[in-house]
């Protein structure tokens, strides 16, 4: 299966304003790109790409006066298949988890595990260990929360999602994360391009998704409390603690979206082209 992406998301800016950007394709896809990513900007300004301290490719920039728009596009080569299962996925003794996966046990911005352990441990403490607590406490998040992008706000956290039982991606996910550290099973937020692939169009402008991974049997796990169901064509761009490590732009000054368009289709397949 081939799957074109990309986006074009044009900010407005009254004065030159240093931008961080994070729209590339991760680099553990970076073997399924078909040619060359492409991700610019117009005006014609240069953008100086590295590595963050996650592995995530992130890009600066200098937005000119009067603004900037990125547009970035991909064909991507995916198997087709969806998301993995692997029920007899082992959870890790703390003790015995590689030093590198330490700190997605650790509380941070939006997964605030210091308020929601005793939580956690009332709703899954007589779940098996591993996979089937993973898949317990992501059910419990589908069916606790609520989807509307009405219910978007940029400064809610896991425990707000928690209370308030509403929600976009990006919360789903937090509180699932949030969940799973708390019951020592160290976790991540990710963030990338989800079509309509194999599934009936959704009655919702496309966007980037948030989903998270799990860490079993010594390995990432895909998770989506959302949707709960194993996705075709999930393609990822960065993974962090939470979204505050996965901003896909961050501007040092003040700046207006004007514009914001996602495309994630399935090349000879029922396109799926939305804009949001």
């Amino acid at each position: 299966m081939e799957i074109r992406v990309g986006f074009e998301i044009t900010y407005a800016a009254v004065q030159p304003t240093p931008m961080v950007i994070m729209l590339n394709i991760h680099p553990s896809r970076q073997a399924d790109i078909i040619g060359r990513e492409t991700v610019v900007a117009e005006p014609d300004v240069p953008i100086r790409f590295y590595h963050d301290g996650f592995g995530n490719v992130c890009g600066r920039l200098m937005a000119p006066a009067g603004g900037v728009t990125l547009k970035g596009s991909a064909l991507v080569r995916d198997s087709g298949l969806p998301d993995e299962v692997m029920p007899d996925a082992r959870q890790i003794p703390i003790e015995q988890l590689p030093n590198e996966v330490l700190l997605y046990l650790m509380p941070s911005r939006y997964c605030e595990t210091d308020k929601l352990t005793d939580i956690a441990w009332s709703l899954f403490a007589k779940t098996e260990p591993g996979w089937n607590r993973v898949a317990a406490i992501t059910a419990f998040v589908h069916q606790h929360v609520i989807f509307g992008y009405e219910h978007a706000h940029h400064m809610k956290s896991a425990h707000d999602v928690y209370e308030q039982k509403t929600g976009v991606c990006r919360d789903f996910a937090h509180l699932a994360v949030a969940l799973c550290r708390c019951m020592g099973i160290p976790a991540r937020y990710c963030t990338g391009y989800m079509g309509d692939i194999g599934i009936p169009a959704e009655p919702f402008p496309m966007d980037f998704s948030g989903w998270f991974q799990a860490w079993l049997s010594g390995q990432w796990f895909t998770f989506d409390a959302r949707h709960n169901t194993p996705r075709i064509g999930r393609i990822l761009m960065a993974t962090g603690r939470d979204a505050a490590d996965v901003a896909l732009s961050t501007s040092f000054g003040r700046m207006e979206l004007k514009k914001f368009v996602v495309v994630s289709e399935e090349v000879g397949g029922a396109d799926v082209v939305k804009a949001g």
